[in-house]
């Protein structure tokens, strides 16, 4: 390193944000015109390495500006403010399959952003870097409390905003893999919306019960949260991902007890056996079409396909009296998504309900439609709740759109559910027709 370089600075700001807050990455005083690697890397709660880097030359002034200039190569290119985040990737050598999910929500995700002379493609780890800088990524805001459920048989999170209340809410499901996800939730009660994040596959009293699938299972966390005094009980909604979406379906449009306000579907589908108890979902799907690629993945999107006619077969979506947001990966290649949103659009078209139906369809986008920046994984290993064996899953989606749609999507959501939660005024009083 020249003497020219010892000068470089690194700035991002701001280094402690939200996880779907953008920064700004300022490289100051290089030389001008030079070559320059801007690099991120994390090692996520499971103790794997992920980097992400982008070749920029300096300008006239000795400064990189992340946001404003255009990435020549590297794991992104073009003008991509967030590039070092949403195209993380396993560092070379990891195993394959990985996927980062935040674990522990009480701590941040830590990013080290460096600059390095020249336009470095690997090796990172041998290299000294002109300058660095420790990021802070939450999901978690200051004063937002994480409070553990088990009352009722519950195995939940629950959520709460910063303040005394009381808060709209809602019940937070993930998809087939069960385990209590509660990075989505931390991440809405950021925003000031209460969040209940749920396990119902493998929670400890369901999976003893094997009662698991019940109704009864939601509507109990349904009631505690009505009951509880910093809710605002009239006001839940619920939200699905993939296999979550089946019941959040099922729940909206069957349930005496539960009222929701509205509710969200990420990458899912209403095709299962209404006429049987709501476990028969695991065991409905027509394995028959399962696929697998050349490279070993498992394909599971034609487990639904195709859609059925039969009533018995799908939730009847005439029921529903409740605002639906349905999002959709059209490269989606574990669910059947975009086919099974175009029947449920038919049959609310039908049964003029219509106009509660909100679709959000990305081109290219996969399965695992995350909050904003969180790196796209085209496959991962996955375990299924029930079985013993990992398998190697395809999930879907080019990254570069995939991360587009994780941005777009979780913007307009948290719109739908302010709109709906509060009536059409933000927690700050504001009018929402001014966003």
């Amino acid at each position: 390193m020249d003497e020219k370089h010892r000068c470089v600075q690194l700035s991002v700001n701001p280094s402690r944000g939200l996880m779907d807050e953008k920064f700004v990455i300022l490289v100051q005083h290089a030389p001008p015109g030079s070559e320059l690697t801007v690099h991120a890397l994390h090692q996520c709660d499971d103790g794997h390495g992920w980097d992400a880097f982008a070749h920029y030359i300096s300008d006239a002034t000795g400064r990189v500006n992340v946001s404003e200039d255009c990435s020549l190569g590297g794991t992104y290119s073009g003008i991509e403010p967030m590039g070092l985040l949403w195209s993380l990737r396993p560092v070379p050598g990891s195993k394959p399959g990985l996927r980062l999910r935040k674990k522990n929500v009480q701590e941040p995700m830590l990013v080290t952003v460096s600059v390095y002379e020249g336009h470095r493609k690997e090796g990172f780890a041998d290299l000294v870097p002109l300058a660095s800088v420790l990021v802070e990524r939450w999901y978690m805001a200051p004063g937002v409390r994480r409070i553990p459920v088990t009352e009722g048989g519950l195995t939940a999170t629950l959520f709460l905003p910063p303040g005394p209340g009381p808060f709209p809410a809602v019940m937070d499901l993930w998809g087939g893999g069960g385990q209590l996800v509660e990075y989505r939730s931390a991440l809405l009660a950021s925003h000031g919306i209460a969040a209940l994040a749920i396990d119902y596959l493998t929670a400890k009293n369901t999976s003893q019960t094997g009662i698991n699938m019940s109704a009864t299972y939601f509507e109990t966390a349904y009631k505690f949260l009505q009951e509880h005094p910093q809710i605002l009980g009239s006001r839940i909604a619920m939200m699905g991902l993939s296999f979550g979406t089946g019941v959040t379906l099922r729940m909206a449009a069957y349930s005496e007890v539960m009222k929701l306000r509205c509710a969200v579907c990420i990458s899912g589908s209403h095709v299962q056996p209404v006429d049987k108890e709501m476990g028969a979902m695991l065991t409905s799907l027509n394995e028959a079409n399962m696929r697998m690629n050349e490279e070993k993945q498992i394909i599971w999107r034609g487990l639904v396909l195709p859609i059925p006619t039969e009533p018995s077969k799908k939730v009847d979506m005439g029921r529903l009296q409740c605002p639906l947001m349905l999002i959709v990966g059209e490269d989606d290649q574990n669910w059947a998504a975009e086919e099974s949103a175009n029947d449920m659009k038919e049959m609310m078209e039908r049964a003029g309900n219509s106009h509660l139906l909100t679709v959000l369809s990305y081109p290219e986008a996969g399965h695992l439609i995350e909050p904003p920046y969180t790196p796209h994984v085209r496959f991962s290993k996955f375990k299924s709740v029930g079985t013993d064996f990992t398998v190697m899953v395809l999930w879907g989606g080019q990254t570069l759109a995939h991360s587009r749609a994780q941005e777009d999507s979780w913007k307009k959501m948290l719109f739908f559910l302010r709109v709906n939660l509060f009536s059409g005024a933000r927690p700050d009083g504001k009018s929402l027709s001014n966003l």
